[in-house]
């Protein structure tokens, strides 16, 4: 019995809610020895006060030493095992953008990115263009860009992100991405490390549509001139939350990519808003309808991928403005907590664990005196797998069964 079947058999309905929220890249880095990090050197009352008040600790979300990306990150904080359950970004992208893949079909997350004549990456994501400039690139690509033996979908997300599917026969998944992740050198080609056929047959199509990609977008725009894929992916099949916790759950998220993830678990998704304020308005206006909200904030991720620490300290305090709103909500379980690690030291996602509070009438409360990693690896909740954090949520929502005689 896994985990999600053993924690299937001890959930129970109650009427109690239990909130969500989730700052993407919350974990960092202090730029220099003995110095804070992003988050230590945000001003932040309210997440201070609830520190307080809760229990806290640190969150592997995969296991020690290893990086998550963002989809296993979120899988581990809903309870699933991101190393058995495993979806890769296209997949994730296209239920994020309600994207009909159908079986068989394989859905890439597609990056717009610069190019010099030389042919090397000089901007892994075109500058952030803004989704009113990528759009009409992705209608161009739908347009002008046929591969005989397979159907294409080039579908716009959000700023420089895309969804790329490969609908045919005899397609497979398992094809690196041509993100190499850094500048100066070109894009990989997409290749395939087993002999499985069906993923070399679509390797030879990714080929085939990325040369057909620097063709047409060449002198089209100044930033946005050539694609990379990642996350190459077949659609998955996973328990669904509801199922398994005994919870009507609702997702409120900016980025499709977590709507995404959130509807492939079964949760409903909420309208998508621009700002966190107005994310914090939508939940207010749902939270009768629901008893888990997931809630879910990005720009600590994209300001650390940026390698800009004081933005990432602005974004957090932003967060932090709108936590007395939570609040007033009134969730008999409040948790906080963030999906990975992105310090803007390495301006990248980390291997770090991420700090995490539990706020409910039933913790055994620490008394920190801020939310912070130095503060949180003394919390009572100590050094613990992301899988455990629904269990625990369950608990102090007092949802959970006892286990055994």
């Amino acid at each position: 019995m896994d985990q999600l079947d053993f924690i299937r058999s001890l959930a129970e309905v109650k009427d109690s809610k239990i909130l969500l929220l989730v700052l993407d890249g919350l974990g960092g880095l202090a730029t220099e020895p003995g110095g804070k990090t992003e988050l230590e050197t945000a001003r932040t009352p309210n997440l201070d006060s609830l520190a307080r008040e809760s229990s806290c600790g640190l969150m592997e979300l995969v296991a020690p030493g290893i990086t998550p990306g963002s989809g296993p990150g979120h899988l581990a904080l809903f309870g699933y095992d991101p190393i058995t359950y495993i979806i890769q970004r296209g997949a994730l992208e296209a239920a994020g953008i309600d994207f009909p893949q159908q079986p068989g079909d394989v859905a890439t997350r597609a990056n717009f990115c610069t190019i010099d004549a030389a042919g090397n990456i000089t901007d892994r994501r075109a500058g952030r263009i803004p989704t009113e400039e990528s759009a009409p690139l992705c209608a161009l690509l739908q347009r002008e860009i046929k591969l005989e033996g397979v159907e294409l979908f080039v579908q716009p997300v959000q700023e420089h992100r895309a969804v790329v599917v490969f609908r045919g026969k005899g397609l497979g998944d398992q094809v690196h991405d041509t993100d190499p992740q850094q500048t100066g050198i070109p894009p990989l080609p997409p290749r395939v490390s087993s002999d499985d056929p069906a993923s070399k047959r679509t390797a030879e199509f990714a080929a085939k549509f990325l040369g057909r990609v620097r063709e047409v977008l060449r002198g089209k725009h100044p930033k946005a001139n050539m694609m990379m894929l990642r996350g190459f992916s077949l659609r998955p099949h996973l328990p669904q939350f509801g199922d398994v916790y005994k919870l009507k759950a609702a997702a409120e998220a900016t980025y499709p990519m977590y709507r995404g993830l959130a509807r492939l678990v079964g949760m409903e998704i909420l309208t998508p808003r621009a700002t966190f304020a107005e994310c914090m308005e939508e939940v207010a206006a749902n939270w009768a309808k629901f008893d888990f909200f997931f809630l879910h904030y990005k720009y600590t991720d994209s300001r650390g991928e940026d390698g800009n620490f004081a933005k990432k300290v602005e974004a957090v305090e932003t967060v932090d403005a709108e936590v007395p709103k939570l609040l007033a909500l009134k969730p008999d379980v409040l948790a906080v907590t963030g999906d990975h690690s992105t310090p803007s030291k390495l301006a990248s996602h980390s291997w770090h664990p991420v700090p995490v509070l539990v706020r409910s009438p039933y913790v055994r409360a620490d008394g920190l005196t801020k939310f912070g990693e130095s503060a949180c690896v003394r919390g009572s909740l100590g050094h613990f797998p992301g899988v455990q954090l629904m269990p625990l949520l369950l608990a102090n929502a007092l949802r959970l069964a006892k286990y055994g005689a």
